[in-house]
């Protein structure tokens, strides 16, 4: 900006109280030598370190990345081979280079080369996805001061603590700084703090004030030429809101405080530039204290194929010792008399002098034998279905945010199963739930409602109305077209172009009609309240030349650009006024009048109001106050209650409606009141005692006593796009919600209302602790305080007799800190899972990440923690799925997650579609896995029982190579990627199917052990019955007998069959792909036996020459055998499948045979019927809203009849 512009702009700030607040004294060194110590950290401010006593800081450059460039290869190794198979093929493959192997090293150790390698690879990948945007994030550039008032442009993580910065508008502060300047010459600078605390209200900061440094312009800064100061302050803490130190300067001692720091990722707003010392960096910063290690996640699916394995290890084992111990015997009974082994000479393979130690040299030979029942490629697989999963979510039209171009993003495919089977969903709520964006929607004044225009819940509600009550047919106009529909007094309906921030619609007041109204000079004073009493600063927009407001809460824009709306237009703020540009009626032309203000008496969570005192241009002095209704309604004048009935009927109906209320009000002062009043409360402003705020506090509560009531407003706290809807659904499909919010109590209870968490009629627990208690009594008082309001309110929900009466647990993070110590926390677990609804406020985000690790650790179930901003990264990472929001607030909250959305409305697609497609895909592929396995492992155990335990195969070493890797991996892959139990339009119809995955319905062991003993079967049956068909008698029409090749041979090709066939019985959805993969595999083990068997005797085993097409081939009961092994195999599946479907179908049976019948179409009331029983009970979401709201009439109407009916005489 040019530098006329920059004089031309406010010299000082524009909040006139905080200008007004005497900062704290200064005082001389030598008085406060003792103090000293009490601060460890000693920074030298703008001097270069010097020797070797030189304090030595950590860097500024930060990392979420989960390796290193030294550590990577030591912990992933780790990791792979911490997965229990990986490890046993680890043990086996250094035994091939042994005389004990049964095989040659490379069928081991290719294997577990490629399977380790392909994840090793893909570890690799996503963790230079993460250092490439934290390289992006530490090469951003800032202002550095490099001496003689010259600031260089250097990187983020060039910045050093003591450097002076320079921060411009719309920058990150790249550090925590110490505020030493700013362009206002009081030293007040305005920042967001929305990607620390979740808040967009702007923060005002200030500089100290007795540093009496130049005032300074964009230009030059040349007193930082010789500026030394040394400042002492506490070591690096998480704590956000607590700074402590003092800065040492000219001989003087300058006390500090949370209101001279700015913290890293912090934005600077409606400030031209600042100056600023750096004080922590890097990893020390209060953002990167909050944050946590990115841990490992592995699904739960993963951990429980984990035991599965150690099962099969046990059952190895186990036959293992048999075969063991069946040699052992063998070599002492059987050995001796078989002449033409020559027992007489010790072997390698035995010895009958010794068979214990033949057993135990044999035992080693099985464990390798039989480690099939263990499947290598299992992992490999699975992580090859994962990134194709992976693919589909990234490429999914449907989470593809048009407004900003962006899809959806796996960034880990770990976890893509784990999304089908979460528990507790914790939210945080600024740019999560919520676009920042507040409608005024409705208001009434004088007693009189206004606004025609219908919220989100009366829209949900008329709808539910009109479909049960079916006083219509036909299609419903959708929520988007009525919302923009509002009827007129005349009755004609008209559609309103919509207006950031108004939504309201009623012609009494539009337009200068409200001059008609009879109440006019009241509707008058509504509006000058709504125009004058804020705190925001208006700024031209460079651009389009539109005038915008900078407010320090969402509500206040939206009264704001109310008021411009009705004809009174903000326009202009000084350090002591403000001009309002008033339009009357519409046929006059505009006046601008000036209202001094004479004291602003800000709004805070403890007193839920704010007043301003003003002059007008007649001189008369007013009041005008806004706040909570309980607050305004307790103070006012006797004589001020007139409206007071109607009022608080209409802030009744505007709760039930969903809308967030402020009660506003007005006081008419006399000179000599208000003269007296100010002297008192300007010696409290410089008074320094510790009960300074007290004495602030009682002297605004005396002034803001005998008001009379003017109205309320009601705005709609606009929500993401989509955000109750998806709510609602997720509630029907059975998840809680809970949201973690840096926002103040009244903002978190709003937003839970807007969004559904809350409703009327729902009984809010709010477990507080009072600043007095909190800064007066001891630790075990103020716990056993916290222990008292649990374990009341735990009774309270436990008694509860009212079904419709759901409670809502509230608390604070003061009382947080306390209620998560160890003998507290599960006191308020126990409370907070009792609850419909949990919201937790002024959380930190260390508190954020130790409430999901509560509820993760104590209740067992999968927790998926989403945000947007950097406050949410230590909740992203300590959640079982972390989801980050790629949003206003930066990338920190997407880069620390495992996927990334772009609006949180899609995270209802991403779990109840493709979380539940995965779950399925992956619990099935995984067991049919193990099946194919022992189905082919234990024919080995049974032959080397039949073949006195000789560690021979009866099957060639080919094709146990290309078993798992080609011939049956193709179409358990596309299992893995294809496979639907019902579509993404049936998910979203009937959400209660996604609890099959919360439930592990098709992971848990009672299904687990069905499928092993299904392969037992299935190895029985093919063994026993090959067996009997091929020996001892011959098998072909020449005579000739079977020997093991043939058999195994035969028998591997039933196998084939019989494994295929199953995958194509338990498939669902059934594509070109998969069929071409089932039918593929067995035409392609076909040509497999016939070319292998055509090569060269040198190339192959002799026994494989020429197999197919001269021995099995001709023969008839090769064929018979394959028919007959497949038909035994899978018939038992056959007949559970039918009977379940017929007696005891599970949820998705149900669906798909109604979907084929296509009783959508045909019988629509069924349709809705199971639509109806498909949703899980739930005490939250617009659903429950809606029936509240649907009891609420009925109840009414009944009252209503019961009083109209007849009475007997």
């Amino acid at each position: 900006m040019a530098k006329g512009k920059i004089r031309a702009k406010l010299r000082r700030s524009s909040l006139y109280t905080l200008a007004n607040i005497r900062s704290k004294p200064s005082y001389k060194k030598e008085e406060a030598a003792g103090d000293l110590s009490g601060y460890p950290r000693v920074i030298p401010v703008n001097q270069p370190p010097v020797g070797e006593e030189a304090p030595i800081f950590c860097s500024n450059y930060v990392s979420t990345t989960k390796y290193t460039f030294f550590n990577f290869l030591p912990i992933a190794l780790f990791e792979q081979f911490n997965r229990v198979a990986n490890f046993y093929f680890l043990v086996a493959a250094g035994l091939t280079f042994t005389d004990y192997a049964p095989f040659d090293w490379p069928s081991q150790v290719v294997p577990l080369a490629l399977v380790v390698g392909f994840s090793l690879a893909k570890e690799m990948f996503e963790d230079l996805q993460r250092y490439w945007q934290d390289k992006a994030a530490n090469r951003r550039s800032t202002a550095v001061h490099v001496g003689n008032g010259v600031f260089q442009t250097k990187q983020w993580n060039e910045v050093c603590v003591g450097d002076i910065v320079k921060v411009k508008k719309e920058e990150f502060f790249p550090a925590d700084l110490l505020l030493l300047q700013s362009s206002y010459e009081d030293g007040m600078s305005y920042v967001e703090t929305m990607n620390l605390d979740g808040e967009t209200n702007l923060k005002v900061k200030r500089a100290l004030q007795n540093l009496n440094l130049p005032v300074v312009t964009e230009e030059g800064a040349s007193h930082f030429e010789g500026f030394r100061p040394m400042i002492r302050c506490e070591n690096p803490n998480p704590n956000l809101y607590t700074f402590m130190g003092n800065l040492e300067y000219d001989g003087r001692i300058y006390p500090l405080d949370p209101a001279q720091l700015l913290l890293r990722e912090s934005k600077l707003k409606n400030t031209e530039f600042i100056f600023g010392a750096v004080v922590f960096t890097g990893n020390d910063t209060k953002v990167m204290q909050n944050t946590t290690q990115s841990p490992s996640k592995r699904s739960k699916i993963e951990l429980q194929m984990d035991k599965i394995i150690y099962l099969l290890f046990g059952l190895l084992i186990l036959i293992s010792i048999v075969s063991a111990a069946g040699f052992g015997l063998a070599v002492r009974n059987s050995v001796p008399i078989w002449w033409y082994l020559r027992p007489d000479v010790a072997g390698e393979d035995f010895d009958v002098n010794d068979f214990v130690v033949s057993a135990f040299r044999h035992l080693v030979t099985a464990l390798m034998l039989y480690g099939y029942l263990v499947p290598i490629s299992l992992y490999v697989s699975i992580e090859a279905v994962k990134i194709i999963q992976a693919s589909f979510i990234n490429s999914d039209i449907q989470l593809y945010d048009e407004v900003t171009g962006t899809p959806a993003k796996a960034r880990t495919s770990n976890l893509n199963e784990q999304l089908g089977q979460v528990d507790t969903i914790l939210s945080d709520k600024t740019g999560t739930l919520t676009c920042n964006q507040m409608d005024f929607l409705k208001c009434s004044i004088g007693g009189c409602p206004y606004g025609k225009r219908l919220s989100e819940v009366e829209l949900a509600a008329a709808k539910q109305m009109q479909a049960e009550l079916n006083k219509t047919e036909g299609s419903n106009p959708d929520s988007g077209t009525l919302e923009a529909i509002t009827i007129s007094d005349s009755g004609v309906i008209d559609k309103k172009d919509s207006i950031k921030g108004f939504s309201f619609q009623d012609d009494r007041l539009q337009h200068g009609n409200w001059l008609k109204e009879p109440n006019s000079e009241v509707i008058l004073l509504f509006f000058r309240i709504l125009a004058v009493c804020h705190s925001a600063i208006p700024e031209v927009n460079e651009k389009t030349g539109e005038l915008t407001y900078e407010a320090e809460s969402p509500d206040e824009g939206a009264f704001l650009v109310a008021a411009r709306e009705f004809g009174f237009h903000f326009i202009k703020r000084t350090q002591n006024s403000v001009v309002v540009r008033e339009r009357l009626s519409i046929n006059q032309e505009p006046v601008e009048r000036e209202y001094e203000i004479l004291t602003l008496l800000d709004f805070t969570s403890k007193r839920k109001r704010m007043s301003v005192i003003i002059r007008d241009e007649s001189g008369q002095l007013l009041m005008f106050c806004k706040g909570a209704d309980t607050i305004i309604f307790d103070r006012l004048a006797d004589n001020g209650k007139i409206y007071l009935e109607a009022t608080t009927k209409n802030l009744n109906d505007y709760g039930d409606a969903g809308l967030r209320t402020l009660a506003l009000a007005y006081k008419t002062l006399d000179e000599k009141e208000y003269t007296e009043w100010h002297e008192k409360f300007h010696r409290a402003q410089i008074s320094s005692g510790n009960d300074r705020e007290d004495m602030l506090e009682d002297l605004s509560d005396a002034i803001e006593r005998g008001l009379t009531l003017v109205g309320a407003t009601a705005v709609e706290d606009k929500l993401q796009k989509g955000v109750p809807q998806c709510i609602d659904r997720l509630a029907l499909a059975g998840l809680k919600i809970w949201v973690l919010t840096g926002d103040k109590m009244e903002t978190a209870i709003n937003i839970g209302f807007s969004c559904s968490l809350l409703r009327q009629g729902m009984k809010q627990i709010c477990i507080v602790v009072s600043a007095e208690m909190l800064a007066q009594d001891a630790k075990d008082v103020i716990k056993d305080n916290i222990l008292s309001q649990i374990t009341s309110a735990f009774e309270m929900v436990k008694g509860k007799k009212d079904p419709h009466a759901p409670f809502a647990l509230i608390i604070d993070g003061k009382t947080l800190t306390y209620a998560l110590e160890d003998d507290l926390k599960f006191h308020f677990l126990n409370l907070a899972i009792s609850c419909a609804s949990v919201i937790c406020c002024r959380v930190s985000p260390m508190q954020k990440a130790l409430v999901v690790r509560l509820v993760k650790e104590a209740t067992g179930r999968t927790t998926l923690g989403i945000g947007d901003g950097a406050n949410d990264v230590g909740m992203i990472k300590e959640a079982d799925i972390g989801i980050g929001i790629s949003g206003v607030e930066g990338m920190q909250a997407v880069m620390a997650s495992d996927f990334a959305i772009a609006q949180f409305r899609f995270l209802e697609r991403l779990l109840i579609v493709h979380g539940h497609w995965c779950y399925k895909r992956i619990s099935k592929m995984i067991c049919y896995f193990f099946y194919k396995n022992i189905t082919l492992a234990l024919t080995l155990f049974y032959f080397e029982a039949e073949a006195g335990f000789s560690g021979q195969m009866h099957y060639d070493d080919w094709y146990m190579l290309l078993y798992n890797v080609f011939l049956t991996s193709c179409p358990v892959l596309a299992l893995g990627v294809l496979e639907k139990d019902v579509n993404a339009e049936m998910c979203l119809q009937f959400p209660a199917l996604y609890q099959q995955g919360p439930k592990n319905l098709f992971f848990d062991w009672y299904r687990i052990i069905g499928w092993l003993t299904n392969g037992v079967y299935a190895s029985l049956v093919i063994y026993i019955v090959n067996m009997r068909i091929f020996s001892p008698e011959s098998f072909r029409k020449e005579g000739e007998t079977a020997d093991m090749y043939v058999i195994g041979t035969a028998m591997f090709t039933s196998i084939i069959w019989v494994v295929n066939v199953q995958i194509f019985l338990i498939s669902h959805y059934l594509t070109r792909i998969q069929l071409f993969t089932i039918w593929g595999s067995i035409v392609v083990w076909y040509l497999i036996v016939y070319i292998y068997g055509m090569l060269p005797v040198s190339w192959s085993a002799g026994n494989i020459y020429q197999q197919l097409p001269e021995v099995l081939g001709p023969a008839q009961k090769f064929y018979l055998s394959t028919i007959l092994v497949t038909l035994l195999c899978n018939m038992p599946y056959l007949v559970h499948i039918s009977y379940q479907r017929c007696y005891n179908p599970e949820d998705h049976h149900v669906l798909q045979e109604m979907k084929n019948m296509k009783k959508d179409v045909t019988d629509r009331k069924m349709w809705r019927r199971e639509q109806s029983k498909a949703r899980q009970e739930t005490e939250i979401g617009l659903s429950a809203r809606v029936d509240a709201k649907m009891r609420h009439i009925r109840g009414r109407m009944t009252r209503r009849y019961s009083t109209l009916a007849p009475r007997s005489p």
